[in-house]
């Protein structure tokens, strides 16, 4: 398997990202190792916050919610997603699977040895990461879905449609654009460049280029079983399970993605749900300060 690896010089002076690289190994399917990159500040023997990110996002979108929560006595562990970040990056798209980035993340999570977890997930991060609770539910404690879904095959919106046209149009995805857009706020130029920084050039994209196609959208897409296994799941998970949107999500909350966690998750009963009016799709950049209020105080109200 070719793997490329983002130069370090890459990330850095990036703006407002000063954490320390972590690094860990998993093996693939044909016995490569891949190295993940995370964050992981915060006291060491408090309970882990796992912040999963999306597509075309890496860690450098929790920068601003890290010390914030940090500083409310929790650990903070952000995991780059295989093929963004800092992560390695499989130069062959057809590597990439919702099997195959579940798989790499639960051999992660075992090797950490993370247990209480909260995890907030958005996005992709959702997508994937909730596929984390069938077999590894026991690591965790509770649960925050923020402007992410888990289809099953029930089609795509015009929205998601366009998206996955695009993706497969251009020889290069403007990342920094796309993140941009999907704000509600304007990220200044070095702020978008960031986004790009793990990129060099377009080899180094198989991953964000790759994961629009994995939306288990179709009835024969191949992560529709697997994610019809998860709901089963998620209808009997009791610990507490928020969700957390926004009114400017043309993504997620427009596909009132949120209404059948609320419905279905006994866990998500009587929570106190959050939409929060302003933010768009990566509401990480738009209402950083809110999000650590909210998922400091529903651990809070939720001790494992």
């Amino acid at each position: 398997m070719e793997v490329l690896r983002t130069p370090d010089d890459c990330f850095d002076g990036l703006p407002d990202y000063d954490f320390a690289p972590h690094y860990r190994e998993v093996t693939a399917e044909d016995g490569t190792a891949l190295r993940y990159h995370f964050i992981d500040e915060g006291p060491r023997d408090a309970d882990p916050i796992l912040l999963l990110h999306g597509n075309p996002s890496w860690c450098y979108l929790y920068r601003a919610m890290i010390p914030g929560l940090v500083a409310r006595g929790h650990r903070v562990v952000a995991l780059d997603l295989m093929g963004m970040g800092r992560s390695d990056k499989p130069v062959d798209p057809d590597v990439y699977s919702l099997a195959g980035h579940v798989g790499w993340m639960e051999q992660w999570l075992v090797a950490e040895d993370l247990n209480r977890v909260t995890l907030f997930c958005q996005d992709w991060g959702g997508t994937a990461g909730l596929n984390l609770l069938p077999v590894q539910g026991d690591r965790f404690a509770r649960v925050i879905a923020s402007n992410t879904g888990l289809p099953t095959g029930q089609g795509a919106t015009k929205m998601i449609a366009d998206w996955l046209a695009f993706s497969q149009s251009v020889d290069v995805l403007p990342i920094g654009f796309l993140l941009n857009s999907a704000t509600t706020r304007e990220l200044t130029a070095d702020e978008q460049q960031a986004y790009m920084a793990p990129f060099p050039d377009g080899t180094y994209q198989a991953s964000p280029k790759r994961f629009p196609l994995l939306i288990p959208l179709q009835e024969d897409n191949p992560g529709v079983p697997q994610a019809k296994a998860t709901w089963e799941y998620l209808t009997t998970w009791k610990k507490p399970f928020l969700t957390v949107f926004s009114d400017k999500d043309t993504i997620s909350f427009a596909a009132r993605a949120h209404v059948p966690m609320q419905e279905r998750i006994p866990g998500a009963h009587g929570q106190p749900h959050v939409v929060l009016e302003g933010p768009g799709h990566f509401l990480q950049e738009d209402a950083p300060d809110e999000l650590v209020e909210i998922i400091d105080a529903f651990i809070q109200a939720n001790p494992a």
